[in-house]
């Protein structure tokens, strides 16, 4: 798959995943919710919905369609995944964490609103994404259900995008080393992101080696991807990335890139594109979109 077919394989899911977040996110109330505050609501949309590659939903979904299950309930798992990704950036830009005005090229929700409200939103997102799983209207088997849900937490949680998170901000303090880096980043990125890859297996009901061999896919690509960001954050510019650029050398923050350089980095990620081929070798040309999706993340310039 070229370049171009990428794009329009990207803009398609994104597309999709867009409408669902809509209805999702819409102001009908479910079963055992008594209101939805229009304030609340407003936040909340302003933070998900009109903007973003939608990635990790992407993943799910096209990891799902290696085994032909790329369906609703798939459509359904990638708007839980983005409603934890777009909690986590709400929370992220907040002042107390990376202090951003700028996100998707649009003002963060704590500057369009108000931290409250910011926090709020993150808060509901975080607890609706588990509520889109496990409601019977993703319809996968129960036990399927309750994997992904755990999977999911653990991924989001202490021992992943969370520690992850808390891992960075210690950073700005004392810096870790390679080994210290390479940790934070599997976890405040790259756990997400393995979820993802993993979950569309687990979607299909694929067997142990074939959602190890996706899981380790999402491990590598997740590093290509903070790598990737990293090498952003140092040498584009605000306009380009629609948020604020070299935030990272501000802080003071260790990362791969300001430990080795540029090139060492630019080289690491042609290293790692060719081990996420690696992994999807036994899937052959079905797997295609997926090895496009690696080489992407590795050379996306926002």
């Amino acid at each position: 798959m070229d370049e171009s077919g990428f794009e329009a394989a990207l803009a398609r899911r994104a597309g999709d995943v867009e409408r669902m977040l809509e209805a999702l996110l819409g102001d009908a109330l479910l079963p055992g919710e008594i209101a939805r505050p229009a304030g609340l609501m407003r936040s909340i949309r302003h933070g998900v919905l009109g903007g973003g590659k939608r990635l990790r939903p992407f993943l799910v979904i096209e990891s799902a369609a290696l085994f032909d299950s790329d369906g609703e309930a798939a459509l359904r798992v990638a708007a839980a995944l983005e409603c934890v990704h777009c909690y986590s950036l709400i929370h992220d830009d907040l002042p107390a964490m990376d202090d951003d005005d700028l996100r998707r090229g649009r003002p963060t929700v704590h500057r369009a609103f108000d931290e409250a409200s910011a926090i709020l939103a993150g808060d509901s997102l975080l607890t609706f994404a588990f509520d889109i799983i496990a409601d019977e209207a993703t319809t996968l088997p129960a036990e399927a259900r309750a994997r992904l849900v755990t999977k999911l937490a653990r991924a989001a949680g202490m021992g992943g995008m969370a520690g992850g998170q808390a891992l960075d901000l210690a950073a700005e303090r004392d810096k870790p080393d390679e080994a210290g880096i390479i940790r934070l980043q599997a976890m405040k990125t790259g756990a997400l992101i393995r979820f993802a890859c993993e979950a569309g297996a687990e979607i299909a009901g694929a067997r142990a080696e074939e959602r190890e061999a996706l899981a380790e896919f999402g491990s590598a690509i997740g590093l290509a991807f903070q790598l990737a960001d990293d090498l952003l954050d140092a040498t584009s510019d605000s306009a380009a990335l629609g948020k604020a650029a070299g935030k990272d050398a501000d802080a003071g923050k260790a990362t791969l890139v300001s430990l080795h350089g540029v090139d060492w980095a630019r080289r690491q990620l042609g290293g790692l594109v060719a081990q996420a081929g690696e992994l999807l070798a036994p899937f052959g040309t079905r797997a295609d979109t997926l090895r496009a999706a690696a080489r992407f993340v590795a050379v996306r310039t926002s």
